[in-house]
């Protein structure tokens, strides 16, 4: 399959076009963040096999690669068109060919989420309350409720003081039965901005009866103000009653209305997926992740309603595609779907009941591959073997098999070379897919014969094995996912005011770029 050469005014053609398109960029999250075109997703070179299939899902859709001039481009976009992707072509001269045609470039991640929620505070002039006020309220014992509108994993690991775990979607979902009196104050929280307002703003939309503000910064706002941050929180919301859950509906279907978000049936969603090689269909399962493992439709791949609308670039790659937002309830799915109609796709609403079928959680689709050697957890630990880790750096820091060492697969041909001396060199990863990808690919080339650990370090831990913390052996400097900023070296305070001061800015940047697709109903 023949990679194709675009330019720069080609592409800006094709993003305005109004056909279907996925633009890619190969690099790490951590060049990416730096600086990369606004449409673009994240799709490191390394991860192609396992990100394009759930992303990308559509194989004869335009792909242009991109990248600031490395050379991953043409490597991923090869890679790609080897997969089945008849339409693939690579940005020349990259995103310093975009900017020098005049387009501009952003830094960040996740930035149009990000940017989307600013222009929803400023379009819709969503009510906010700073620390000190809300310090106040708490400190005196006002009639107010908190709500965290983060995954309850960010809220166990940091959130203010008397914070409930309510992430995004759910919060109309639960709000009858967790704010009983309308002289309540409802505040929503999350780590810095986007979903503190995307959250208090879903609350207005539904047309509830109390004062609802976004606690302005969030929890860095918080910490920046010198006040405790509370680590270990364990607070979550009940189950939804039955008043609630009809309180919710009648919530739900006023947003419907008043947003144009269609309600499909099984049947249309049927007629979708059997047409899914000429339009992109995107299916999400927006309940949260204990509901989706007690059951659900095979296949069918969960995001929490908050969380695709905070990270749509890492989910939905191909520009112009429809999504299926899918409940049990008739709640989230409208909840969610009335935010991505305003970011510009086209989304509907789809309630299953029961959601079921299938237990446990989501694995994503991994293209191409092939047969690899494996070692048993067993046979790896009588074998010299050097443990090569090849999953996220942050899961690595948070625990790997001891010994191993850290590495980015794109990376490996300069990075082996780092390894000391052994007769087998063992990849692993998560769930060892990214590892069985790596031994196929290096058979015969590497220093060593070459393994995938079977199942990875799941299954290390599964037969016992113990794990070691930190970055204790990096082979690969750990370029692919940016640190947060209360991770940042140095000045956390220095970290956390820029990190705002430029998702503040990000309103004013929308005001005059073209290719952002946002239609906010204020």
């Amino acid at each position: 399959m023949t990679v194709k050469p675009i330019d720069a005014v080609t592409l800006k053609s094709w993003l305005h076009d109004g056909g279907e398109i996925a633009l890619l960029d190969a690099r790490e999250e951590v060049p990416f963040d730096l600086r990369h075109i606004l449409m673009a997703a994240c799709v490191p070179l390394g991860r192609v096999e396992t990100i394009v299939g759930d992303a990308v899902p559509r194989r004869g859709v335009r792909v242009v690669w991109c990248d600031d001039g490395e050379g991953l481009a043409e490597r991923a976009a090869a890679r790609m068109a080897g997969l089945g992707y008849a339409d693939v072509s690579v940005l020349s001269g990259g995103i310093a060919a975009w900017e020098a045609a005049g387009y501009r470039i952003y830094s960040g991640v996740h930035v149009p989420s990000k940017a989307f929620a600013e222009v929803v505070e400023h379009e819709a002039g969503t009510p906010w309350i700073d620390a000190a006020e809300l310090n106040r309220l708490i400190q005196t014992g006002a009639d107010m409720v908190l709500f965290d509108s983060r995954s309850y994993e960010e809220f166990h690991n940091n959130s203010i003081p008397s914070a409930i775990s309510v992430p995004g979607a759910e919060l109309v979902y639960r709000f009858h039965d967790l704010v009983p009196s309308k002289d309540t104050l409802v505040v929503v929280n999350c780590g810095g901005r986007t979903r503190s307002i995307i959250g208090a703003q879903s609350l207005i939309n539904a047309g509830v009866p109390n004062k609802v503000v976004s606690m302005q910064n969030g929890t860095q706002g918080w910490h920046l103000a010198g006040l405790p941050v509370l680590k270990g929180a364990t607070e979550r919301a009940p189950a939804v009653s039955a008043a609630g859950h009809a309180a919710a509906r009648a919530a739900a279907d006023r947003v419907a209305q008043r947003f144009g978000v269609k309600r499909i049936d099984e049947a249309t969603l049927a007629v979708w997926r059997a047409a899914a090689e000429r339009r992109a269909l995107f299916v999400f399962d927006v309940r949260s992740p204990e509901e989706y493992a007690a059951g659900h439709v095979p296949g069918m791949k969960n995001v929490p309603g908050g969380q695709l609308v905070q990270e749509t670039d890492r989910h939905i790659a191909i520009w112009g595609g429809r999504i299926v937002c899918v409940d049990d309830d008739g709640v989230r799915a409208v909840m969610t779907a009335h935010w991505l109609i305003q970011m510009g796709w086209e989304a509907v609403a789809l309630t299953v009941a029961p959601l079921a079928g299938e237990e446990g959680r989501y694995f994503a689709p991994v293209l191409g591959l092939t047969k690899a050697p494996t070692l048993s957890v067993n046979e790896l630990a009588g074998r010299s073997a050097v443990v090569v880790d090849l999953d996220w750096s942050r899961a690595y820091y948070d625990g790997h098999i001891p010994g191993a060492w850290f590495a980015i697969r794109s990376r490996l041909a300069e990075d082996l070379v780092r390894l000391p001396e052994a007769e087998a060199i063992v990849f692993t990863s998560g769930d060892g897919m990214l590892a069985r990808l790596a031994a196929a690919e290096w058979q015969g080339k590497a220093p060593a014969r070459v393994f995938a650990l079977a199942g990875g370090t799941e299954n290390w831990v599964a037969a016992g094995g113990k794990l070691q913390t930190g970055a204790t052996h990096m082979a690969s400097a750990a370029e692919d996912m940016r640190l947060r900023a209360r991770e940042m070296p140095g000045s956390v305070e220095d970290a956390m005011n820029a990190y705002l001061s430029w998702e503040i800015a990000l309103a004013q940047q929308m005001a005059s770029d073209d290719d952002q697709r946002f239609r906010v109903v204020a």
